[in-house]
C-alpha cells in the first residue's frame, strides 16, 4: 500500500499545469472573474440587485408601517369598544339602580294601598255592624213596642170598663 502511495505523491510532483497563451490556469480564472465582474458592471447587474433589495426593503417598510397603522387602528378600536362596555356596563348599572328604586316604590305604594284597603274594609265592616245593630235594636223595639202595647191593651182591658173610661174622657175633656 505504501507503494501505491508513493506513485501517486511522485506523480504529483512531476505533473504540470495546462497553460494557453503563456498564462496559467489560476491566471485564467482570475481573467475570467475579472471579466465576468466587468461585465457585471457594465450591464449595471449591481445597480439591479441593490435596485431589487431597495424595492424589497421599500415594500417591507410599507408593510410595515401599514401594519403599524393597522395596529394603531386595532387600539383605537379596542379602546373604542372598552368604553362602550364601560358605558354599558354603567348603564346596565343605573338602570338596576333605577329599577331596583321603582319596585321599592311599587312596593311602598302597595303597603300604602293595602293599609288603605285594609282602613276602609273595616270601616265598612264596623259600619255594617252598626247597621245590623241599629236594625236588631229598631226590631227590638218594634217587638217591646208591640209586646207593651198588646200588654197594654190587655191590661187596660181588664182594669178598666166603661165606667173608668167615661171618667177618663171626663177628665180629659175637662183639661181642655
Amino acid at each position: 500500500m505504501a507503494d501505491i502511495l508513493m506513485l501517486l505523491a511522485s506523480g504529483a510532483e512531476g505533473h504540470a499545469e495546462p497553460g494557453v497563451l503563456g498564462l496559467d490556469s489560476y491566471q485564467w480564472v482570475a481573467l475570467a472573474m475579472s471579466v465576468l465582474i466587468a461585465v457585471f458592471i457594465w450591464k449595471k447587474v449591481p445597480g439591479i440587485i441593490t435596485g431589487g433589495l431597495d424595492a424589497k426593503i421599500a415594500a417591507i417598510r410599507s408593510a410595515l408601517d401599514e401594519a403599524k397603522t393597522l395596529r394603531a387602528e386595532a387600539e383605537a378600536l379596542r379602546a373604542e369598544y372598552a368604553a362602550k362596555i364601560a358605558s354599558a356596563e354603567k348603564d346596565a348599572e343605573a338602570m338596576l339602580a333605577g329599577a331596583r328604586e321603582e319596585a321599592d316604590a311599587i312596593l311602598a305604594k302597595a303597603e300604602a294601598d293595602s293599609e288603605v284597603m285594609v282602613a276602609r274594609r273595616q270601616k265598612m265592616a264596623e259600619d255594617k255592624i252598626a247597621a245590623a245593630e241599629r236594625a236588631a235594636i229598631a226590631e227590638v223595639k218594634a217587638k217591646a213596642v208591640t209586646a207593651a202595647a198588646a200588654a197594654s191593651r190587655k191590661l187596660i182591658a181588664e182594669r178598666h170598663d166603661g165606667p173608668a173610661d167615661k171618667k177618663l174622657a171626663d177628665e180629659v175633656i175637662a183639661s181642655l
